[in-house]
Formats: structure tokens, sequence, C-alpha cells
């Protein structure tokens, strides 16, 4: 999937625990958040590129309300 795509307002419904490099700059915020150099993105609850469920995060995938551990950091 592009850039473009992962990143499109459409699908601007992002896991409030998702974090990546550049929403800690002092900018005006974008929304959708423009990507990162390197595509680095983390859990707030793991601290690591995997969630709670195990599955690798990103935006593409911490946009679904119906992932299990969406919005909660528990494996439903």
């Amino acid at each position: 999937m592009m850039d473009a795509e992962r990143f499109a307002e459409i699908s601007w419904t992002l896991c409030p625990h998702l974090r990546w490099k550049t929403q800690f700059y002092v900018e005006t915020p974008a929304a959708p958040p423009s990507p990162p150099d390197d595509g680095f993105f983390w859990c707030a609850f793991t601290q690591t590129c995997l969630g709670p469920d195990g599955e690798l995060v990103e935006p593409e995938s911490c946009a679904s309300p119906g992932r299990t551990c969406y919005g909660t950091g528990q494996v439903r």
C-alpha cells in the first residue's frame, strides 16, 4: 500500500494509542499525520512496533475499531 493511501484522511480513525516520531514535533498539527522518513510507529501500551494483539502497529492496521486491542490495549 502506498503512503498516500496509508495516511488518507478517509481512514482517520486511528487508535489513540498509536505513536509516531513526528507527532512530537512542534508545528501545526496535521490530520492525518505526515509519514515519517523511517516508517516507525509504536503502541503506547507495548512500547514496541507490535500491538497487544501481536500485530504490526501502523496507521493502516491501527485505524480499525475492529482490531481486538483498538483503543483499550486489551485483547478481546
